[in-house]
């Protein structure tokens, strides 16, 4: 077992931290061999937890149910690998403990697959060391913090194509959602040109916050500089950052955006065969804060496809929520108010409507008075089903990677999504109408925003 410093030395010096950088950052840039390593000689899947906050416990509790080996735990916060370690309670799992997903990476001989479960500015820097070490991946969603590290993890999966990867936007391995895509592109809802989605306030984090000033102490087991990881430096303040409330600043997070957008946008990306936006446009009630703000509505402009007509995204946030004449009445009659959170695709036949996980629970064609379930309406009964149902999102990459079918979310997919999501969060932070050239990650109108598709790693990190 990895030794986890005690609670009296539990910090590491910036030099000692930097000096673990140089060793395993060579490592990660040098890469490893393409190999598909041999599952556990019981026959498990040897998986490692990299990032263990609420999200990545959540994941570990799922991974108990899907026949697979928790091998090792990894977290620069130590207080939530104990928590991790609760859950094993009464398993016979005894996985080793990290607070360096490098180390883990270079001493976990055979290990097969990691989930990353980490605050968004960890995500590219691990599941690129991840797959270069010839790991299997699964990483939650949004697949990474910026345009540009999404574009190089999809590039990244595509040399390594033997390997198994999994975005973690968990409604793709709904029923629902694989039926509406199923229907919609049958065309039983008619052309589709406008599509609203929207969430609400999130509770985990405040939006539109001022920069914080002053410094609180560090709480034991957290190492502070090793969570920042590629960040810029800046003291740690209580409540915050961690745990949860990093998704409201920018070096961290990208709010609600980041934290939905790739749930929410997921079937309308899907079902209508999106490319990427020919325009962007974000409209802030508040102003461009420090941070994510409040209130937030972007628009995404997308050109016609083959035979799909040009079409409008409609993102509203923060308690904004789309115009109530846009909303058919059957939907607020059957929630009995203005849903808080939902996703609308209108045809000009028909609509479907659900949550931001699902996509789409519900469907209602012309004529009908009334929603009806997406996967029961009498007049799509005779359209068959096309795509294979999932058992279970976490479970499908487990499966992939022992030799089971292909994952629905792949990094492919997935970074792609993430990357249109994320242009929306670019829009949000120059503060202008975008003409994105999706292709070459660049605003043409807008040279400054070439800031926030790339970001600045400190010193001592890249991907």
């Amino acid at each position: 077992m990895t030794k986890i410093p005690s609670a009296n030395a539990q910090e590491l010096s910036r030099r000692r931290w930097l000096q673990l950088t140089a060793l395993a950052g060579g490592a990660v840039a040098i890469g490893f061999p393409n190999i598909l390593r041999a599952v556990d000689t019981n026959g498990k899947l040897n998986v490692g937890f990299i990032g263990l906050g609420g999200q990545g416990r959540s994941r570990l509790k799922e991974l108990l149910g899907c026949g697979a080996n928790v091998a090792a735990l990894c977290d620069v916060d130590e207080n939530q690998i104990g928590e991790a370690r609760t859950i094993l309670e009464g398993t016979t799992f005894k996985p080793k403990t990290y607070v360096d997903y490098r180390v883990l990476l270079d001493q976990e001989k055979n290990l097969d697959a990691v989930v990353i479960a980490t605050p968004d500015h960890w995500h590219a820097p691990v599941a690129t060391a991840a797959l270069k070490s010839g790991k299997h991946v699964f990483c939650e969603k949004p697949l990474a913090h910026s345009v540009y590290e999404a574009r190089q993890l999809r590039k990244l999966a595509e040399n390594h194509s033997r390997l198994v990867t999994q975005m973690g936007n968990q409604g793709s391995a709904s029923p629902n959602l694989r039926r509406a895509i199923e229907l919609i592109n049958a065309g039983v809802i008619g052309r589709v040109r406008e599509v609203h989605v929207w969430v609400a306030r999130s509770g985990s984090f405040e939006a539109g916050q001022a920069a914080p000033v002053g410094e609180d102490a560090v709480p034991a087991g957290l190492h502070w500089d090793a969570w920042l990881g590629p960040a810029s430096l800046r003291p740690y303040k209580k409540k915050i950052y961690h745990p949860h409330a990093w998704r409201a600043w920018y070096d961290f997070g990208g709010g609600s955006m980041a934290d939905w957008g790739c749930h929410g946008l997921n079937l309308p990306f899907r079902a209508l065969k999106l490319d990427y936006p020919t325009g962007v446009a974000a409209d802030v009630q508040d102003g461009i804060t420090a941070g994510y703000p409040k209130n937030v509505r972007i628009r995404y402009e997308f050109a016609a496809r083959n035979h799909l007509p040009p079409l409008t995204i409609w993102w509203h946030d923060g308690g904004r929520l789309p115009p109530v004449e846009v909303v058919p009445k059957s939907v607020i009659d059957h929630s009995g108010e203005m849903p808080e959170a939902g996703v609308l695709i209108l045809g000009d036949s028909g609509f479907t409507f659900g949550t931001p996980h699902t996509g789409a629970d519900y469907i209602q064609l012309a004529g009908d008075k009334k929603l009806s379930g997406i996967r029961s309406h009498e007049a799509t009964s005779h359209i068959p089903e096309s795509l294979p149902r999932s058992p279970g999102h976490l479970k499908e990459w487990t499966d992939a990677c022992t030799g089971g079918p292909p994952t629905f979310s792949n990094f492919e997919v997935g970074g792609q999504l993430t990357e249109i999501a994320l242009s929306g969060v670019v829009a949000l932070r120059t503060g202008k109408t975008l003409v994105w050239n999706g292709k070459k990650m660049r605003a043409e109108n807008a040279p400054e925003a070439a800031q926030y598709i790339k970001p600045h790693y400190r010193t001592g990190w890249k991907i």
